[in-house]
């Protein structure tokens, strides 16, 4: 049998067809967020979008519900950054980065300064004890962190929390519409007849019918003028 070297457009094609871009299906959200281990979410928008472009009839409350039930989290993972995955890839993947972010810890630019000499493991157990009653926002640790570390920089004391312990963003953070800090730890259920919570009192953005059009040339040569949305 004659080996078969695929053609740039093929291997294009075959690339977005195993991401579910080059037609909307019909799987229940969560399946598909395990079926591409999470879905990019620094910002609390994106998955929803990504969600969106690949799932027919998708509406936001179908991941917000996720969210908020803890099926799906937002946690600190691949490249360092915030995605949204299924409590068990959760699990599953946090071990296998963690030597990423551990090395984050003595290389990042802006904080490793900060946190060079320090007993990471006190940092940690600090950390633990600070967020095992019930979540706090970022802005809140680091003043706390402070007065355990005097002379050490908040800012890196918070990020050096971030990359040692598996913390999770939880709602209202990274509910459809919701705009309020990012806490961690332990989930919070979101009162909707609040203005700001996506309820009554604060209708959501819409997602929109249609992506703006790219360059149309490249575009076909990935997926075909015939299936280019």
């Amino acid at each position: 049998m004659t080996p078969r070297t695929l053609t740039a457009r093929a291997l294009g094609r075959a690339t977005l067809a195993r991401q579910h871009l080059l037609r909307r299906g019909d799987l229940p959200a969560i399946e598909l967020v395990e079926h591409l281990l999470g879905l990019q979410a620094q910002a609390p928008s994106p998955p929803y979008f990504a969600l969106w472009a690949r799932l027919r009839r998708f509406r936001p409350t179908a991941l917000a519900d996720l969210l908020e039930s803890r099926d799906v989290v937002r946690i600190v993972l691949m490249r360092g950054t915030v995605f949204a995955v299924s409590a068990a890839d959760a699990v599953a993947l946090r071990d296998w980065i963690q030597p990423l972010l551990d090395r984050d810890l003595t290389t990042n630019t802006q904080y490793a300064a900060g946190l060079a000499g320090l007993d990471l493991r006190e940092l940690a157990a600090v950390g633990r004890d600070l967020l095992r009653d019930g979540p706090r926002s970022l802005q809140e640790l680091r003043p706390l962190l402070a007065e355990r570390f005097p002379g050490r920089d908040p800012a890196a004391l918070a990020y050096g929390l971030r990359n040692l312990l598996p913390l999770v963003q939880v709602p209202p953070r990274g509910l459809w519409g919701a705009l309020r800090a990012a806490e961690t730890h332990a989930a919070r259920r979101v009162d909707r007849s609040r203005p700001g919570t996506g309820g009554p009192g604060r209708r959501p953005p819409a997602i929109p019918r249609r992506v703006r059009a790219g360059e149309r040339a490249r575009r076909a040569d990935l997926v075909g003028a015939d299936t280019a949305r």
